[in-house]
């Protein structure tokens, strides 16, 4: 079984490894050819507005000399001075056929037509009125007519009898060029692109498909008139595109424009193609990968399986597991010096048991016995002074006093070995103001003679409760109070005791200006029996605080100690919102 989740483990791990590699390496090739493939058609449509440009004004410049030489033509003057309406249709076809324009206006000065020649039915001799007094009245001298789906870009010449300068004005020539299929087809081979133009939000000619038209024109409105050097997503039924659009001159009451349009599916075609060898090889990569894996597998897990019995033996206590080291390989070699190591390891076990059960007693048996000799004996002698009956009564208040508190000592000894002995028992907790808990421990403190002359400051915020029993809080505080009286000098010593609040809950500091705490015993401080520097100290204070702290959830530290003093830092969890009576 353990040779299965071994090598179904090493499986798994490669199947996704290798799958995780293929899955990524197709992403990013995707991502890569996705980008540039944008790149490169944004460029194509930047380029084909581009070249449509020259074109267009190579083509601009062509008509408007086409316009300019025709309207010197004397024949043209000759027949604009008959101011005949039907002499001027008649007349002017021959000229129509020599201009080659799809449309052709004679005016006269007003504007009103004279002749009117197309090549498309539809544009009437009342819409070319409305269009040429709408260009003369801005004074254009070329312009964009529409009207009933026929688009024409016009140029306007006026017609002079004799020098322009003598100023006889005998009409206007107006010659139209239509915007229809051709031209847009003409247009599509040049920039190697779909095109369309529109007038307005009017679609006028275009190469789409007959099928895309109705929903390119639905479309129209949200592509602006002139996007510049960007280009817009565009989607034309299921088929997306990526399209420009230039603004035609020159500017009317509605903008005449160019629509570029690149298919991006067919852009992305071969990037289907792309995916479909890259998914094909990294299955065969996978499968690859997995059959080599699960033959050096096998091989791997037969010895490591009996090697993982025999460590599951060694947790539960059994060093008799059989192991049958096999092979010079390094599965060999371990499980050999695991023997190796087991059997030195029950030996070695062996004798810490009993030699660990020999210092406990005797540490603790010399420390309860040293801690427990001094007071003894001085309640002997003060006893053996009491005996004698004609002692002062001050004496004898004097001697009552000193057992009393060799008594307390002791009282004090027990009590913390019975603390550290018990373990964490349901305990009454309340709201504890620890401001409060610190003075009456202060007044407790200096009301030993040795300490009144060391100065204690305290610092808090406005409000500090923690979730404590009152009776344990004190006493946690006396035992670092009293350390932090014993370690500084009794004329100089300085201590300062600062309450506030940190994200977790409650904070207190208690600093010193002591010599600090020796390197050597650091680390032990918080463990039991150990003391230093301290005439009667038990080296049991930091280690009841440290546990009545931890058994409320907090922290006690030491966070500075060197010869400038020590600070030991005491967290408290925050007060809950609503507590439990016991905890």
């Amino acid at each position: 079984m353990n040779r299965i989740m071994l090598r179904t483990k090493l499986l798994v791990s490669l199947i996704f490894i290798s799958s995780l590699l293929a899955c990524t390496s197709v992403l990013i090739v995707r991502l890569r050819t996705d980008k540039r493939v944008h790149e490169d058609i944004h460029e194509a449509l930047n380029n084909s507005v581009v070249t449509f440009e020259n074109f267009q004004r190579q083509h601009e410049a062509a008509l408007g000399r086409s316009a300019g030489l025709l309207a010197d033509l004397p024949d043209l003057r000759a027949l604009m001075t008959t101011q005949d309406a039907a002499t001027i249709q008649d007349g002017s076809r021959g000229l129509w056929r020599l201009a080659g324009s799809d449309l052709f206006v004679l005016a006269d000065p007003t504007g009103n037509v004279m002749a009117l020649h197309t090549k498309a039915q539809g544009f009437t001799a009342s819409a070319a009125t409305a269009s040429i007094r709408r260009s003369l009245a801005r004074g254009d001298d070329r312009d964009w007519w529409f009207d009933k789906g026929h688009l024409y870009e016009v140029f306007l010449q006026p017609v002079y009898f004799g020098r322009p300068s003598a100023g006889v004005l005998l009409g206007v020539l107006a010659l139209g060029y239509r915007v229809a299929a051709p031209v847009a087809k003409e247009v599509s081979q040049i920039a190697s692109s779909q095109v369309a133009f529109r007038y307005g939000k009017n679609l006028v000619a275009t190469t789409l498909a007959t099928e895309q038209q109705a929903r390119f024109q639905s479309q129209l409105g949200r592509l602006p008139e002139d996007t510049g050097n960007r280009v817009v997503d565009f989607e034309i039924g299921k088929e997306r595109y990526v399209a420009a659009s230039v603004q035609l001159p020159p500017k009317g009451n509605l903008a005449v424009s160019l629509v570029v349009l690149k298919s991006y599916d067919r852009a992305m075609m071969f990037l289907r193609h792309l995916d479909r060898w890259l998914w094909g090889i990294g299955l065969i990569a996978v499968l690859a990968a997995v059959a080599i894996a699960f033959a050096i597998t096998h091989t791997v897990t037969h010895p490591l399986g009996d090697l993982i019995s025999g460590v599951r033996a060694l947790e539960t206590g059994n060093f008799s597991y059989p192991l049958l080291p096999t092979g010079r390989d390094e599965v060999g070699e371990l499980t050999r010096a695991f023997k190796r190591m087991r059997d030195s390891l029950q030996k070695t076990q062996d004798e810490l048991l009993h030699a660990e059960r020999l210092a406990t007693i005797g540490r603790m048996a010399s420390a309860i016995s040293h801690d427990l000799r001094h007071p003894l004996a001085a309640i002997l002698a003060y006893a053996e002074f009491l005996s004698e009956g004609n002692m002062p009564e001050a004496q004898r208040r004097e001697f009552y006093d000193e057992i009393r508190q060799a008594v307390n000592r002791m009282s004090d000894l027990t009590g913390s070995l019975l603390e550290l002995s018990k373990a964490r028992q349901k305990t009454r907790w309340r709201n504890c103001s620890v401001a409060d808990c610190v003075r009456r421990v202060i007044q407790s403190v200096q009301a030993q003679p040795e300490f009144r002359r060391i100065g204690i400051s305290v610092w808090h915020e406005e409000r500090c409760e923690v979730w404590f029993n009152p009776d344990k809080l004190e006493r946690v505080l006396h035992n670092l109070l009293l350390n932090a009286c014993e370690a500084v000098s009794p004329n100089s010593g300085l201590i300062e005791v600062r309450i506030g609040q940190s994200p977790h809950g409650t904070e207190v500091r208690i600093a010193d200006n002591g010599p600090g705490i020796p390197e050597p015993i650091l680390h032990t401080i918080f463990q039991p029996f150990v003391s230093y520097g301290k005439e009667h100290g038990t080296g049991l204070g930091l280690a009841v605080a440290q546990k009545m702290v931890q058994d409320r959830g907090g922290t006690i530290e030491v966070e500075r100690t060197g010869l400038g003093g020590t600070t030991f830092r005491l967290s408290f969890p925050a007060v809950p919102v609503s507590p439990e009576v016991n905890g």
